[in-house]
């Protein structure tokens, strides 16, 4: 017996690094690789089961056993010193072997109790790693990238550089690439992807008779304002954007200038690590202008309370951790919040190096919460350190900002407000407009270590620093947000590149390299195809962190290039299509499919900027989600054009979020989020059949479509090419035909009916027209936009 050893029960409940839960002992030794490596074979493994109880978590750790590191696992138990948990070359003299063989129940590993077990083919895995050596790797994520040699083309199939190592893995499995997509459709692909909007007819048209030139395309396309807008939605999701604080009366906030910002330097191509900068530290470099500062409302993003009572360093600590743990999942691509109460239980990452991050963001001049009195908090749209923008301000540097009348300034302020204390606060903020932002530090403020978190518990006093297994922070920076920006873009850093990289591959082919884009540590999937990760980040920064040559290299692949046709022999080889056989159908993101209904039926209103808008929701979801205070406690419709602009505009309040795109899992905006939910239910086919904004679409369309007086079928075949991207095949137009017949008989029969179908939405009806027509052809438009293949990509 080896005492406390008993215990090694965690570390070796090993389950397949495939995340199978099912015995595998089918698999016979031809399914043991001739080489086991510790990265793909063994670490998933012990990370997965054993890390939590033997990992870097010294709180935690059992027996003395550390197994993340060689020299810990190779060393002399301390219970039992002339025993080791691992002997290299030695299966027979390893603890930690004997105990997965043992029949004895109260020694095997892992016991009964854990409700774990290991499968044949694991013990076996694990058998042979220690035969060959029990050799070590570094944590692929955490060694800086190289450019591997490209592979060879045995087809002539690549385009550029990205085919070479996809074709590698493909044919790997026995696989060949798909043909290109048709021109029409690849067309229609590349629109959604760069600038989220579907491709007009006349688009549609040239590529009829003419070769398409993608490279000329994406030119084009960049250069439109749009672009800026598509980019900004998965920007908005990670930096937590809303238009409200948060919390139980969750009043408006004024943080949208921010929004026009990230517009605007996309669509000037900001190079990734100054948009980067001027956002973690734009109000510490060296002449920083009113833009730079702007730029760090990213910082203040966060919710914020104005909960009167609220104990002020208990929610000024939360602010500085959602800042602290932002910078992790955005930008670092870690689990960094699993260290905020103690040692990272996977990745090596200590508390106290938890909160050497935290030092960074926790000098911010800034309270809790804000009080008009003592005891009560003060509401505002912005809240201290805040920048204050002037119409001076955007007719000159900030002239990006789409700056509302006055009037549309104060209505958004004082809605619902009744005469009151809170009331006169609300009116004195609303002569200026004001973003938080960050400001001077507080030189004051020292950082500790909490105990467990706990923002009443401090400890050890701690400064400024990072994780050193991803980097040492260099001496020669400051120990400020700007030498952390620093310290993310030195080109040793091995994370910050791979990190964006993959979330632009997620955005193009709806799921990253490493599908985990949050975590790159011990826990999460290893990339399917490291080198071409590698290539790509290293490609990116050779580039000068060029984010518009980074999508023009993807997309000029044949990879990207490819249908997504699939066959049955494909689906079996690769169901979820990881080594890119075939191009991914994926659903458009909740944003897109509203972009995409107003602009094909011609509603969309091309505006930039600007504070966000409210369109049709159902009534009474705000009325019965809050506490009746607060100039969000009822929500009030907008009117005209500020109905038609792009989801990305849709105003976000946090506690009651806008529900047709929650349904189409949008994010909530409560935390950084890198990656949304992707779900299928009967509700999103719903929303597409129900949603006023579709049904006023039809409408629109089947108005502007019958004012050309063409006859039935081509108006059909002219919506669908709107919507589809594509002219309809025989039996649909023919199936079209018959549903709009269907229709007509049946408006032509109750004409009441008919009416009260076309008096939906705000836009004005076109009287002139028969409305049995406009009924029955609204109809076939709404069947369009219900059809799966016009809110999927591909």
């Amino acid at each position: 017996m080896i005492g406390g050893i008993t215990r090694i029960a965690v570390w070796f409940g090993l389950s397949s690094w495939m995340l199978s839960c099912s015995s595998d002992s089918s698999q016979g030794l031809a399914d043991i690789p001739e080489a086991v490596s510790y990265n793909l074979h063994i670490r998933p493994i012990l990370s997965e089961n054993c890390f939590a109880c033997h990992g870097p978590d010294a709180n935690k750790r059992e027996a003395g056993l550390r197994l993340d590191r060689e020299t810990d696992a190779y060393a002399a138990l301390k219970e039992q010193p002339g025993r080791h948990a691992l002997v290299p070359g030695d299966p027979q003299a390893s603890e930690a072997y004997l105990r997965t063989v043992s029949t004895d129940s109260s020694e095997r590993m892992p016991p009964p109790s854990s409700n774990l077990s290991l499968t044949d083919h694991q013990v076996r895995l694990i058998e042979k790693w220690i035969r060959q050596g029990a050799a070590y790797e570094p944590h692929w994520a955490f060694v800086p990238p190289v450019k591997a040699a490209l592979p060879t083309d045995d087809l002539g199939w690549a385009q550029n550089e990205v085919d070479y190592f996809v074709l590698k893995g493909m044919r790997e499995q026995g696989l060949t690439p798909n043909q290109s997509a048709d021109k029409r459709s690849l067309l229609r692909r590349v629109y959604l992807d760069i600038i989220g909007l579907p491709p007009p007819p006349a688009v549609l048209d040239q590529v009829e008779t003419a070769e398409l030139d993608l490279d000329a395309l994406l030119n084009s396309l960049f250069a439109n304002p749009a672009f800026g807008e598509k980019m900004a939605i998965h920007w908005m999701d990670l930096s937590r954007y809303a238009d409200s604080h948060g919390y139980q009366d969750d009043y408006y906030r004024t943080q949208w200038p921010w929004r026009d910002w990230v517009i605007h330097a996309f669509n000037q191509n900001m190079p990734y690590d100054r948009f980067v900068t001027w956002q973690l530290a734009g109000d510490l470099l060296p002449d920083a202008g009113k833009e730079q500062v702007l730029a760090t409302a990213f910082n203040r993003n966060h919710k914020i309370t104005e909960e009167s009572g609220a104990i002020d360093e208990e929610y000024r600590v939360m602010y500085a951790v959602d800042r602290t743990n932002t910078l992790g999942k955005a930008l670092l691509g870690i689990t960094l919040e699993c260290a905020q109460c103690h040692d990272h239980k996977y990745d090596p990452i200590s508390q106290k190096e938890y909160f050497q991050t935290y030092a960074f963001f926790n000098t911010v001049a800034e309270w809790g919460m804000e009080e008009s009195t003592p005891g009560f908090s003060k509401k505002s749209p912005a809240k201290l350190p805040m920048l204050e923008i002037s119409e001076a301000d955007v007719s000159d540097i900030l002239h990006f900002v789409n700056l509302p009348d006055s009037t549309r300034r104060v209505q958004a302020l004082l809605a619902n407000m009744g005469k009151g204390a809170n009331y006169n606060s609300l009116l004195a903020e609303s002569n200026v407009l004001k973003v938080s932002v960050m400001g001077e530090p507080d030189s004051t403020r020292q950082t500790y270590l909490l105990d467990r978190g706990m923002y009443d518990a401090p400890l050890e006093k701690v400064s400024p620093g990072v994780p050193e297994a991803i980097l040492p922070f260099p001496e020669q920076l400051p120990k400020n947000r700007l030498g952390l920006a620093k310290w993310l873009f030195d080109p040793k850093n091995p994370l910050t590149a791979r990190v964006f990289v993959n979330r632009i591959w997620q955005e193009l082919f709806g799921q990253g390299l490493v599908s985990t884009p949050g975590d790159f540590g011990m826990q999460g999937n290893l990339p399917v195809n490291q080198p071409l990760l590698d290539w790509l980040a290293v490609d990116f920064m050779e580039s000068g962190w060029d984010i518009q040559a980074l999508l023009r290299t993807i997309v000029l692949s044949a990879t990207y290039q490819q249908s997504s046709q699939v066959t049955a022999e494909k689906l079996e080889r690769d169901p979820e299509n990881r080594l890119l056989s075939r191009f991914p159908r994926q659903r458009l993101p909740a944003e897109g499919i509203r972009d995409l209904v107003l602009a094909s039926s011609g509603l969309l209103v091309p505006e930039i900027g600007g504070p966000s808008v409210k369109p049709y929701q159902p009534e009474g979801l705000w009325e019965a989600a809050t506490s009746g205070r607060g100039n969000l406690s009822r929500y009030q419709q907008d009117t005209g054009k500020y109905l038609y602009r792009r989801g990305l505009y849709t105003f976000i309040k946090r506690t009651v979020p806008p529900p047709s795109m929650m349904l189409f899992d949008a994010s909530n905006r409560d935390a950084c989020e890198v990656e949304r939910l992707k779900t299928n239910t009967p509700l999103q086919a719903l929303v597409m059949m129900n949603d006023p904004v579709v049904l006023e679409a039809s409408r629109v369309l089947a108005e502007r479509l019958l004012e050309s007086r063409q006859p039935v079928p081509e108006l059909i075949g002219n919506a669908f090419y709107r919507i589809l991207g594509r002219k309809p095949e025989t039996a649909e137009r023919l199936i079209l035909e018959e549903n709009y017949r269907s229709f007509f008989e049946a408006f032509e029969a109750d004409g009441a009916r008919a009416e009260q179908l076309l008096a939906v939405g705000e836009y004005p009806l076109s009287p002139s027209l028969p409305i049995t027509e406009r009924a029955a052809l609204m109809q076939v438009i709404s069947l369009l936009y219900n059809l799966e293949e016009t809110i999927t990509k591909s």
